[in-house]
């Protein structure tokens, strides 16, 4: 099979991808697949770094392992551009969005909007903290193991736990988004292991905050966090550099 290559602005193919996984996430789609469902699937491959930043993404060998339509398929990259993932290119395709310094700083804002604002408004406890416990604990495992990917999988989906404390399916939907574009930015720093091992055991602080009822100590721990958290990707952003 022959690898699509892009041409200009630095662009990546997918070739080097193992689409053999993405063909196993045809379960998900079942029988009544739908262009939204495929975004789905594409949005959390893109957020565990199965697309990096830059790549152009083939419609022919996705639609193929995905056993989906191209019309599909183009409507599932429409979504996602609109979601700011992707970016189309007039006569290249889609590819998969690089960010700038100035879209992980408005990015942050919004995960301070959000994550903090779910934390203040858990009202009394206990809470129900499971999903956030299990994301620690895959943290954990992950920098044992010395996976490092895995380990900023697991951290995105310990944010997105906070966050689904709302109880909120539209704050669910829009967290999924901001969290899948700034993992874009983290695929693009030259050691993942600086960024995600910081906050391992902030991430454990903050879990056994909530455990104890804490919210109040949560929410100032977590808006501290994300500060650090900001600075410090903004200050290694390659495009920050020299």
């Amino acid at each position: 099979m022959t690898a699509d290559t892009g041409t200009g602005n630095g662009a990546r193919a997918d070739s080097g991808l193992e689409l053999s996984e993405l063909a196993a996430d045809r379960a998900l789609l079942g029988r009544t697949s739908t262009a939204e469902r495929v975004a789905g699937i594409l949005r959390e491959r893109i957020a565990q770094g199965f697309f990096l930043p830059g790549v152009r993404l083939s419609e022919e060998r996705i639609g193929n392992a995905l056993g989906v339509s191209r019309n599909t398929l183009r409507e599932a990259f429409r979504l996602l551009t609109h979601e700011r993932l992707l970016v189309h290119r007039l006569n290249k395709g889609a590819f998969v969005r690089v960010l700038t310094a100035a879209d992980i700083a408005d990015i942050y804002r919004v995960r301070n909007l959000v994550e903090c604002a779910a934390l203040r408004g858990l009202g009394e406890p206990p809470f129900q903290v499971q999903p956030v416990a299990d994301a620690v604990t895959a943290g954990e495992r992950a920098a044992e193991a010395n996976e490092w990917t895995d380990c900023g999988t697991a951290n995105i989906h310990f944010h997105q736990a906070l966050a689904g404390l709302a109880g909120s399916e539209r704050t669910d939907d829009l967290m999924r988004g901001v969290l899948a574009e700034l993992r874009l930015a983290f695929h693009v720093m030259e050691d993942p292991r600086r960024f995600y091992e910081p906050y391992l055991s902030r991430n454990r602080e903050i879990l056994t905050m909530l455990e104890d009822g804490d919210a109040q100590g949560a929410e100032r721990t977590l808006g501290f966090y994300l500060e650090d958290s900001r600075r410090q990707v903004i200050e290694a952003y390659p495009e920050q550099r020299g």
